[in-house]
């Protein structure tokens, strides 16, 4: 005796492709093509300003401009890395433990991961120029590599098996520990004897010596990156919660057809 396994297409709600028609575009809504447009053009006129119109340097002449890059991406990995720490505590410690936390925490990290890559590569190329190697084991750069690593690491413990609730609880601690090194690299240039140099611009005297243009592209480069960062963390953890939904569309069918198998056997 047989029984007709039912097809999980025909399951409302438990099949990949059902949840691909209903949340089609969830990725992308009027907000963010705005915030896009506005990114896109805040990046071309960093462009424009750190190639072109900004001045050189006394010292370092034209490879002072590797700084519009450099300083945006070091200070979105430091925001990337605050946010993924603040998200952990908020699924934590609120109630509800919210999926919705977890999933800005990732995307945050994850993000914050690139920028900071981008801060170490373009760091050793200005490294190269200025002090004529691509990497001196000094205090920020190492403490830099090392928060890398750290993020690189949370990434990989997320990706570790369990439901959406384990993987939140253990990320969210991991999380939390983290940020507690953004300090000490921010720091390591007063903590420690190093190469690189102290903050020119927040600095504790307020005293800035920079050229007027410079300061001006390098705070348009800021603003740019920084909404770049927040397009970026919209998408992704949209693109994040369709992923859990596909798992658990996938959970949902496995479970169907489960059930039809055991009630074959029973039948049999």
């Amino acid at each position: 005796m047989s029984t007709t396994v039912p097809n999980p297409q025909s399951i409302p709600g438990t099949n990949a492709s059902a949840v691909s028609r209903r949340w089609r575009g969830i990725t992308s809504t009027g907000f963010s093509r705005v915030l896009g447009v506005a990114t896109l053009v805040l990046v071309v006129w960093l462009v424009l300003f750190g190639l072109l119109f900004s001045p050189p340097d006394q010292t370092q002449q034209s490879s002072v401009r590797i700084m519009y890059i450099h300083v945006p991406t070091a200070w979105v990995a430091y925001l990337a890395f605050g946010v993924t720490g603040l998200s952990s505590a908020m699924y934590l410690f609120r109630r509800a433990h919210s999926l919705a936390w977890d999933r800005v925490a990732g995307a945050s990290a994850e993000i914050g991961v690139m920028f900071m890559a981008l801060t170490l590569i373009t760091g050793s190329l200005w490294g190269r120029l200025t002090w004529g190697v691509y990497w001196a084991w000094d205090a920020r750069l190492t403490t830099t590599a090392f928060l890398f690593v750290t993020y690189v690491g949370y990434l990989a413990v997320r990706r570790l098996g369990g439901s959406h609730q384990a993987r939140a609880k253990r990320s969210a601690v991991l999380g939390l520990l983290a940020v507690i090194e953004i300090p000490l690299v921010h720091f390591s240039v007063e903590l420690w004897r190093s190469l690189h140099q102290e903050a020119s611009v927040a600095n504790p005297s307020g005293d800035v010596k920079m050229d007027g243009l410079m300061l001006f592209s390098l705070f348009v480069g800021l603003i740019a990156f920084s909404l770049l960062y927040f397009w970026l963390v919209l998408h992704r953890q949209r693109a994040m919660y369709l992923e859990d939904q596909y798992d658990d569309a996938d959970l949902d069918v496995a479970l169907v057809e489960r059930r039809a198998e055991t009630k074959e056997h029973s039948r049999a």
